[in-house]
């Protein structure tokens, strides 16, 4: 697979889609820790509406001690699993600073691998592969790796990526798994890449009939 010209699409064809949430407060580490942690199964626009509702009234991690537990809740309902989020939020009031390691962030209730690796790359700039179910996905689909699940796709990327492709891949495949390479419907038809996907698992082939009467 001809992966650096993959990239090259994929940065073009990402001008065209919303940036994902966590990487628009890119550098503030509280923000990006607490949407990374709200954005766990929960679609874009939904954690960026509960993010930005949220933020109004938590600055710091010390703003979350003065809100109850059912103040929390109220704030992020909607997100997915928003009660043991709210739980999880509560909790920060006693963490002073987001820690900038891997083993520290995933101390912290509620933050996974996917967590932890996203505010290392996003919020701290560190060179580390992010895999969600958009980046297992799509790089299985393309037959750029197999694997069974997300842990063994980024062991299996860190190998196979060049570098500088680490902190990219993430945000660019959740904008393209989002709009053109979905789970269960892909637009292949669309896909500026399909050229170098293989495919895997996608039996047919999906149109955007709303575009097509649009163009017609």
């Amino acid at each position: 697979m001809k992966i650096d010209e993959v990239f090259k699409i994929l940065e073009q064809e990402f001008m065209k889609y919303r940036t994902p949430v966590v990487e628009e407060v890119g550098g503030d580490y509280f923000r990006v820790l607490i949407s990374a942690m709200l954005s766990a199964r929960t679609r874009d626009e939904v954690t960026d509406k509960v993010c930005r509702k949220l933020f109004e009234k938590v600055k710091n991690f010390k703003d979350f001690e003065k809100l109850s537990l059912r103040e929390i809740e109220r704030l992020i309902y909607g997100v997915g699993f928003y009660k043991n989020k709210a739980r999880y939020l509560k909790r920060l009031s006693k963490l002073k600073e987001v820690p900038n390691s891997f083993e520290e962030l995933m101390k912290i209730n509620g933050v996974g691998r996917k967590v932890a690796n996203l505010v290392l790359s996003v919020g701290f700039g560190k060179d580390v592969v992010c895999v969600d179910t958009h980046v297992h996905r799509i790089t299985n689909r393309w037959g750029f790796v197999k694997t069974k699940n997300v842990y063994e796709t980024e062991l299996e990327l860190m190998k196979r990526l060049d570098r500088k492709y680490w902190k990219k891949i993430n945000r660019l495949l959740v904008a393209y798994g989002q709009n053109v390479c979905k789970p269960v419907r892909p637009l292949c038809s669309e896909c500026k890449i399909q050229s170098y996907c293989k495919r895997v698992g996608v039996k047919i082939i999906h149109y955007n009939y709303e575009k097509i009467k649009r163009l017609c």
